[in-house]
């Protein structure tokens, strides 16, 4: 009588959730850093609160720093000159306004920006964790000569074992 061995996998296959990346990317939206958390990328969190807390300051600081040139600019309009500018003269009241009013709407588009940024990042971190990288899978260079010309031609093989 002959013995029947059954080899099982023993690497244990998770299922795959379709909508793991789109609960990242709406928890992110809700929350910077939540979608992060939720993929548990927890050092990933500062830094989102770091790139849009950073971009948020500079947009505080050049608005605050537009209106108060704005508002000593309209002062010296209606007649007076006793603001904290009064070694600057109108047209430099002007130039400066509009430098900061230019800093201020950059910096307003960064902070968009890494918003967004945050946003992607769960969503393309939530895909990748789902992505199959178990031993059965190999990518490798490979350097073989060519049978017509003796040169050394390079490339990647791809593997798969059964």
């Amino acid at each position: 009588m002959k013995e029947v061995l059954v080899v099982k996998d023993t690497l244990k296959l998770q299922e795959i959730d379709p909508l793991r990346p789109t609960k990242a990317a709406f928890y992110s939206a809700i929350l910077p850093g939540l979608g992060q958390a939720y993929n548990k990328k927890y050092w990933k969190i500062p830094i989102v609160y770091g790139a849009i807390g950073t971009s948020m300051y500079f947009y505080l600081d050049n608005n605050k720093k537009y209106h108060s040139y704005r508002d000593a600019y309209k002062r010296r309009l209606a007649g007076f000159n006793d603001d904290q500018y009064q070694y600057l003269d109108d047209s430099r009241l002007i130039q400066a306004q509009r430098f900061y009013q230019r800093n201020r709407d950059l910096s307003l588009l960064v902070t968009l920006g890494f918003y967004v940024l945050n946003i992607v990042d769960a969503n393309v971190d939530a895909h990748l964790i789902q992505f199959n990288v178990n031993d059965k899978l190999s990518v490798a260079p490979d350097v073989y000569q060519n049978d017509f010309t003796a040169q050394p031609n390079v490339g990647l093989t791809f593997n798969y074992r059964f």
